[in-house]
């Protein structure tokens, strides 16, 4: 971006996130799922999939920021078609999400880069991940079942900690996959269940996966790019740790 931006609109809740932290002024919208930080007085757009164009381009914004897996094209496109600039970010590694938010926060907004986003990164510097790691399914759907598979964000922040994803050489990045086969003996040691996009939680999900040990973790620690980053090393080792990242295959 050649100007900065003053009149933001996030379509992402990591990027609200981000942004809110930094500047919090510039943000003018954001969608009806960016839940922080708690409080965020802003103009409501809609969801991620369906946000209303027609209230996004009323905002006036600078620019629209986006992502590649999170919105629609066809929405972005309509868009930029009204001469709306969109900023569109592709996660799904660490290394991507640092420079994404540096992207976003400092070639889009024009600002100075952030002191969260240095300790975001120091944080999982330290990350000594525990060798030989823990095999894992990591579903983030149920009705039908769907999997973490080949190169995504999240499966990246669990690798970086020493959990290997059973299905990361599937060749889709969400496969469905049945239950028995996901329960089939010797497919993982652990299963880790976040609580986004589908909540799982004590009483949805666990009783699926009987004899293996389960993680519930939070999504936001799990998916999000923001300053979430920060305290997400330290966050879902406490959550890993009672579930079996401790029981590792020889």
């Amino acid at each position: 971006m050649t100007v900065a931006a003053r009149r933001v609109v996030s379509l992402v809740p990591s990027l609200t996130e981000a942004v809110a932290a930094s500047d919090p002024g510039l943000l003018v919208g954001a969608t009806d799922w960016c839940s922080h930080p708690p409080g965020l007085a802003v103009a409501r757009v809609g969801g991620t999939k369906n946000p209303d164009v027609p209230a996004v381009v009323a905002l006036r914004p600078d620019l629209v920021l986006a992502n590649e897996e999170e919105n629609r094209a066809p929405d972005l496109d309509a868009l930029r078609a009204a001469g709306v600039p969109v900023l569109v970010t592709e996660v799904r590694s660490l290394p991507a999400a640092f420079a994404e938010l540096t992207r976003v926060l400092v070639d889009g907004c024009g600002l100075a880069r952030p002191a969260w986003l240095a300790e975001a990164e120091a944080a999982w510097r330290v990350v000594r991940p525990r060798r030989p790691g823990v095999t894992a399914v990591i579903p983030v759907w149920r009705r039908p079942w769907m999997v973490l598979g080949r190169d995504t964000f999240a499966g990246d922040v669990l690798a970086a900690l020493g959990v290997r994803n059973a299905y990361a050489g599937h060749a889709e990045r969400y496969p469905r996959v049945d239950i028995g086969e996901l329960t089939a003996p010797g497919r993982a040691d652990l299963v880790v269940l976040p609580d986004e996009p589908y909540a799982f939680g004590p009483d949805d999900g666990p009783e699926a996966f009987p004899g293996l040990p389960v993680a519930l973790v939070g999504g936001r620690h799990l998916t999000w790019y923001g300053p979430s980053l920060a305290e997400a090393p330290a966050a879902l080792a406490a959550a890993l740790e009672p579930a079996g990242l401790r029981r590792s295959r020889p």
